[in-house]
């Protein structure tokens, strides 16, 4: 099959990359140029317009930054791609918008497979991110060659909406595990503990999550790089509440941490790394958490 992939940011990048290793035919097409021209170097043929590549693929992923940029794309898609394709969406999108999106490719014969992923942009560059699926299972049959090399754990969450749920929720377990070991750092230092062991007390202890291991570390580097930014943190968040208001489920922590960010968007802009909201810590206390032997960026 002839897959396109839009998207080719710090994310979709990856994904596309694992496709094409694995000799999967790709054709991308990313506004920008420059991120077009890395895959082309691998092996991609490279769309001039979205529009362009909905004639050319039978099946098309997509990895964009929010739901409006979703629809747009979709509205370009549906110019050109035949009807029976397939539109994998890895984006990260409420319900309600997988339903309503569904809807409209659906009114050109094109239906949508739910397929965030998880686990952040290291385990994406390596193919060993989680992909979390909804919608029907003939779908993800017919695209599972494809879908096992982008990460190495899939999980069928149920209907269409069903992965947009639950990658919501690991979402803010994250943010809200990356506010805690924030803390927990803090009080470390302020106690007069030496960070780098306390980081790897805390890792050997009931008190560890991925979260600190990974983005932990680099807050202690001093990078924050975890190519995720707060605007973004802000949006899913914005997500969680809402379920939460929706399903009847106080979500204290989720509400916390939100406010926590929209402090840290305030203080460093929307595009800084999500990871400094422990610099909102650092800069009220004049305390930094910096320890040796530390990465700058996850491999």
């Amino acid at each position: 099959m002839h897959y396109g992939y839009i998207g080719l940011g710090n994310l979709g990048g990856h994904i596309a990359a694992s496709l094409l290793k694995a000799g999967h035919r790709l054709t991308v097409y990313d506004r920008n140029a420059g991120l077009a021209d890395r895959h082309r170097a691998m092996g991609a043929t490279v769309a001039a317009s979205v529009t362009e590549m909905a004639g050319q693929v039978d099946h098309v992923f997509t990895c964009l930054p929010n739901p409006a940029v979703s629809e747009a794309v979709l509205a370009e898609l549906m110019t050109g791609l035949k009807p029976g394709a397939t539109w994998i969406e890895n984006s990260t999108l409420s319900r309600d918008d997988v339903l309503r999106l569904a809807g409209l490719a659906r009114s050109g014969g094109v239906q949508l497979l739910e397929a965030p992923v998880t686990g952040g942009v290291h385990l994406a560059a390596r193919g060993e991110i989680t992909v979390l699926l909804g919608g029907e299972p003939e779908l993800i049959d017919l695209h599972r060659p494809a879908l096992s090399v982008i990460g190495n754990r899939m999980f069928h969450m149920g209907p269409l909406g069903s992965a947009a749920i639950i990658k919501v929720i690991t979402n803010m377990l994250a943010f809200i595990h990356l506010k805690a070991t924030s803390e927990a750092l803090m009080l470390a230092k302020r106690g007069g503990l030496d960070l780098a062991q306390s980081w790897h007390a805390i890792q050997a202890s009931s008190g560890n999550s991925f979260v600190h291991e990974t983005e932990g570390a680099l807050i202690l580097n001093g990078s924050y790089d975890i190519a995720f930014n707060i605007d973004l943190a802000l949006k899913d968040l914005g997500f969680a509440l809402g379920f939460g208001k929706e399903f009847g489920v106080p979500l204290d922590l989720a509400g916390v941490t939100n406010q926590t960010y929209i402090a840290a968007k305030a203080a460093y802009g929307g595009e800084a790394q999500s990871p400094m909201i422990a610099k909102l810590l650092e800069d009220l206390l004049k305390t930094d958490l910096r320890a040796p032997g530390f990465p700058a960026r996850l491999e």
